[in-house]
């Protein structure tokens, strides 16, 4: 079976490029193993045309990046030392040639290129981004084991979210119940902010959890995913705490419908952008045109939003093991803020949805 370190330097010979130097957690993590957040310090792997690859990693972290599984060359690091220096040496002492190299443009800094730049001379770049991002876009088996390990641990996060709603509870203080129950199931890190909003509050659809309390007669918006084994989750759900009015109500169904009208449609050979403009057609339809203001859906993976994105400008045509998000949203400014929000798998004839939580309107007191 071809590694993807080996897919890579297929994609090097073929565009007659010297060597491939990827920077980002993701991307390394992809093709090494080795998952790290190296906060200001280098993390990255440089891929040859042909031979040994080279890990580049704090020094502190080798014997981590040697447990991940990493067999190939390690250059660790201290903090008193230049990495790409240290790069430059071995690359000599192998007699490789460096006068293309593949970069993540959307990731390696200008500074950084520059000091690449300086330790060995000017060469032409070249973007690696939509490779890698078309090399990531269908999931494997052993990924979407993860995948949808990641989701059932966020369908359980809004079962805890749901049973800790009461009468002058606040937002943080169910956001601290949900968090607290995903360490406890041994989930150290969130695949964003978590997002509980409750009321109008909702109705901003990157809102930001506060003191505010939940109340009777409230919809309360629940955004949140966790990361898996280097994979991510991401789910929305809207549950009504009391009785609701009707214009909530007419909100809620609105989305739901839009909702399941894309999910329907998901198969191989459909076009995202129809995807997208199905489920808006819906929400224009009802009169909430002007309050769905964001794109329908976005790929889901090693990022929780990464390659492809669901827009309706977006033409590429879905394949069989790709994953994304579908999540339509009705945002009325101090009326209510509605959004649904699954994690798809694309199969032969349809879809899989790996998020299981309830859509249907769920009512607690």
């Amino acid at each position: 079976m071809t590694t993807k370190i080996e897919h890579v330097q297929q994609y090097l010979k073929k565009n007659a490029l010297d060597g491939a130097f990827l920077t980002s957690t993701e991307n390394v993590f992809y093709t090494t193993g080795f998952r790290s957040d190296p906060h200001e310090r280098w993390l990255a792997v440089f891929v040859p045309s042909s031979g040994d690859s080279v890990l580049i990693c704090p020094a502190m972290e080798v014997e981590d990046a040697r447990h991940s599984g990493w067999t190939g060359d390690v250059i660790g690091y201290s903090d008193t030392e230049n990495p790409i220096a240290l790069l430059r040496d071995l690359v000599v002492t192998r007699a490789e040639s460096l006068k293309s190299i593949a970069i993540e443009s959307g990731h390696l800094t200008v500074d950084r290129l520059s000091i690449l730049n300086e330790s060995f001379g000017e060469f032409a770049t070249h973007s690696i981004d939509q490779f890698m991002n078309d090399l990531r876009v269908v999931k494997t088996e052993d990924e979407l084991v993860h995948l949808r390990k990641a989701a059932s641990l966020a369908d359980f996060a809004i079962e805890v979210a749901c049973a800790e709603l009461a009468e002058g509870k606040s937002e943080l203080d169910v956001l601290a119940t949900i968090e607290y129950e995903l360490k406890r199931k041994g989930i150290t890190e969130m695949a964003f902010s978590t997002m509980v909003l409750t009321g109008k509050n909702a109705a901003s659809p990157h809102g930001t959890p506060g003191l505010t309390k939940i109340h009777y007669g409230d919809l309360v918006l629940f955004d949140l995913g966790v990361v898996y084994n280097g994979y991510c989750s991401d789910i929305t759900r809207t549950v009504a705490f009391g009785e609701i009015g009707n214009e909530q109500r007419k909100i809620y169904e609105t989305v739901l419908k839009a909702e399941q009208t894309a999910l329907e449609m998901v198969k191989p050979g459909v076009k995202a952008s129809d995807l997208d403009k199905a489920a808006r057609q819906v929400i224009i339809d009802a009169g909430y045109g002007e309050f769905f203001p964001h794109r329908l859906g976005h790929g889901l993976g090693l990022n929780v939003h990464e390659y492809p994105s669901i827009t309706s400008s977006n033409d590429l045509v879905l394949e069989e093991g790709m994953t994304f998000t579908i999540e339509p949203g009705i945002y009325v400014p101090n009326v209510a803020g509605v959004r649904i929000e699954d994690d798809l798998l694309v199969t032969a004839d349809g879809c899989e949805t790996l998020t299981k939580f309830p859509k249907e309107l769920q009512f607690y007191r």
